[in-house]
């Protein structure tokens, strides 16, 4: 049966990985993720685990390691954060490539320089278009059933791709959560058993991985990579809902809160979420028709979707927790008004960064943007389309 533990994030995954047992474990510790790698190695010290850990050299490596595994037939993942998923880049790439489908549990911080240790998106965001499914979690019970759920996705047969969950730095992987551990057995059978495609040990058949590919045939083989992330949404709504039917908790593409009879509206994502719900909750009471709109995956983006549950809105503020320099917006801003583009009746749309580097927001900076929200509302006008939130200009 399920019991209830106290545990932060980096410990609701290794509580994830310990149940689900994969047959390779390959990471190097870094900062704010260090703690599941740990955590994951003494279960293993202690007998709770029988894959094999892994702890290399460099996240490179891990990621390399990773590959080898997968391609050999094995179920794998890896956790990292920050510049150690930047030193992945290079494997991210032939991981997604390869179509193998690695799990990695990513502890969401910022990127050099400065040097910073605490939770934003950049990591994930600059690794948006590496080909792996992105899922994100607002706490640390979100974390552990995204991480159960990201083997069910990546290893679907109409899928095979890799898939990275991400939990924001410090503010979800050392906050400390009463969550809803699982049954081993349940989680074990709603895992299923791995079953490999093509695996370099099945000696029987004869196939090259990696191999050089000019212009002959690279382009159809990226199509074919392409292929796999465009078939995941209906496998990633069905796993949630099998989740809900089998735990209670049931997930979608993103969560809707106070929606129903909003007419303005605040998109963010992660952690940030919850301290917006609490704003929205102050503003309902105050009379304000605003609602919250948390997306969960974001690749690859339920755009049709998104579209659906923003399109009748007066004013939508998209909010992110990370920069895209040069760029017409930062990231999740761009894809929620591309999104929108073809609708003929669409909101104003506008974009706000925040909490770079683990800068905190509050609930005063949510009713802020939900202000600013009520005015473009009303008048038809935005003064600002791009803005900072608690930043001291």
């Amino acid at each position: 049966m399920s019991t209830l533990k106290t545990l932060n994030g980096n410990q609701t995954i290794a509580e994830a990985v310990r149940q689900v047992d994969p047959d390779v474990l390959a990471a190097y510790p870094i900062t704010p993720s260090t703690a599941i790698v740990e955590t994951i190695a003494k279960f293993k010290a202690d007998g709770l685990i029988s894959g094999e850990f892994v702890c290399p050299e460099s996240e490179h490596s891990a990621m390399s390691v990773c590959i080898g595994a997968a391609s050999a037939g094995g179920r794998v993942m890896t956790a990292t954060a920050s510049q150690g998923l930047a030193l992945m880049w290079e494997m991210l790439y032939i991981a997604a490539g390869l179509r193998l489908p690695i799990v990695a549990a990513i502890v969401n911080r910022s990127l050099s320089a400065p040097i910073n240790i605490h939770g934003d998106h950049s990591d994930t965001m600059g690794a948006r278009d590496a080909g792996w499914i992105q899922i994100y979690s607002e706490g640390c019970q979100e974390a552990y059933d995204n991480f159960i759920q990201a083997f069910r996705i990546a290893e679907n047969l109409d899928v095979r791709t890799p898939v990275l969950v991400g939990l924001d730095g410090f503010i979800i992987s050392h906050s400390m959560e009463v969550i809803r551990v699982e049954d081993d057995a349940k989680v074990k059978k709603f895992v299923g058993e791995y079953k490999p495609v093509y695996p370099l040990l099945d000696t029987d058949r004869k196939m090259t991985v990696g191999p050089i590919d000019f212009t002959d045939y690279y382009f159809e083989h990226k199509r074919s990579q392409i292929e796999g992330i465009e078939n995941a949404p209906p496998v990633i709504e069905a796993v949630g809902k099998e989740f809900g039917k089998e735990f209670g908790r049931e997930y979608g593409f993103f969560e809707e809160y106070r929606m129903d009879d909003a007419e303005i509206c605040i998109v963010v994502m992660s952690s940030a979420a919850g301290t917006c719900k609490d704003a929205i909750d102050e503003l309902r009471s105050e009379g304000k028709r605003i609602g919250l709109l948390k997306p969960r995956v974001f690749r690859p983006f339920p755009y049709q979707k998104m579209a659906g549950a923003l399109k009748n809105m007066k004013a939508v503020a998209v909010l992110d927790r990370s920069s895209s320099p040069g760029a017409f917006g930062a990231p999740l801003f761009t894809e929620i008004r591309s999104a929108l583009y073809d609708h003929d009746e669409r909101p104003h749309v506008v974009n706000y960064v925040y909490g770079l580097g683990g800068r905190d927001i509050m609930i005063e900076h949510f009713k802020d943007v939900a202000s600013k929200l009520e005015k473009i509302a009303e008048t038809g006008k935005v003064e600002e389309k791009f803005a900072y939130i608690n930043l001291r200009e």
